[in-house]
């Protein structure tokens, strides 16, 4: 096994230890305040890698970097809330539904051509969202999910900016912006709804912060030592992470709707990964393992 295979990995389970922290937190602290630690120790220490690397703020480009922030800001809302209400598993899952979004929005708002038999693999994708959402048993439980779609649809719209702007702004930059959006979105979100942190929840939330750009250095890394698309794969193998931690601290068993339409979702985003709209290739040439590693950084 090479070294981007393993940082893969490790990212992978990384970020599988961060989303247990945030469930652990959140039986104590509301989504907008978890956002918020999570946001604010990164904010500190993305300044800290500007400030080290002399990297310095443009003075172009940035509505387009506002618009990535908020996308970032909306996706990291959305997933801790639904991570939050439901099993793991399932919030990991529909997470992944990112690949089926990028494809969706480079169509209706690049104007990108799908490439062939791509229709097939979206009604697939859905097919697996619906299986896990289950429509027709409908209580509160689906309004979490649907939080869940929602957080696919949010890091989707970010992955599409990030591509836009990874041609003109340093990587932190760019994840600056994410986390100071996030940091403000959540702050005036939680304003009201403030709950100060005891005993070991403090632990939790610092380590959410520490871990999150930990994972984010392991998967830059990987990134640089391997094919994209092989990253992209192996990166499925959280999904097995997260369900261990769901049975060993939730006891969260995946029922059949579960596992089938998770199934179905990672065969499908595996394939529509690897097809990429007509227009994307030909612009991607030469720069796609730069790209890949900026979309890395929608965590």
């Amino acid at each position: 096994m090479n070294n981007g295979v393993l940082l893969t990995i490790g990212s992978a389970f990384i970020f599988s230890v961060m989303n247990a922290l945030i469930k652990a937190a959140s039986d104590t602290i509301p989504t907008a305040e978890i956002v918020f630690f999570r946001s604010i120790i990164g904010t500190v220490l993305i300044l800290l890698l500007m400030k080290h690397s002399r990297i310095r703020f443009s003075s172009q480009g940035i509505p387009l970097l506002v618009l990535r922030g908020v996308f970032g800001a909306l996706y990291l809302l959305a997933f801790v809330y639904t991570l939050a209400n439901i099993p793991m598993a399932d919030a990991v899952i529909l997470a992944y539904l990112s690949p089926f979004f990028v494809l969706v929005f480079s169509r209706l708002i690049l104007k990108e051509t799908l490439p062939p038999r791509s229709v097939l693999l979206l009604l697939a994708v859905l097919t697996g969202a619906g299986l896990i959402i289950n429509p027709l048993d409908y209580d509160s439980y689906n309004l979490y999910a649907l939080a869940g779609v929602a957080s696919a649809a949010f890091a989707a719209g970010a992955s599409i900016t990030i591509k836009q702007l990874s041609k003109r702004h340093h990587t932190y930059e760019i994840v600056f912006y994410f986390l100071f959006i996030a940091t403000l979105i959540s702050a005036m979100l939680m304003a009201d709804h403030f709950v100060m942190p005891q005993g070991v929840t403090w632990l939790y939330l610092i380590a959410i912060g520490v871990v999150s750009l930990l994972g984010q250095i392991f998967l830059t890394q990987a990134f640089s030592h391997e094919n994209a698309a092989v990253v992209a794969v192996t990166r499925y193998i959280g999904i097995v992470f997260n369900i261990l931690w769901g049975l060993m601290f939730w006891q969260e068993i995946p029922d059949s709707l579960t596992i089938a339409g998770g199934t179905v979702i990672v065969i499908a985003s595996i394939l529509l990964s690897n097809r990429r709209p007509v227009a994307a290739k030909a612009m991607m040439n030469g720069e796609e393992q730069e790209s890949q590693q900026e979309k890395a950084t929608v965590r």
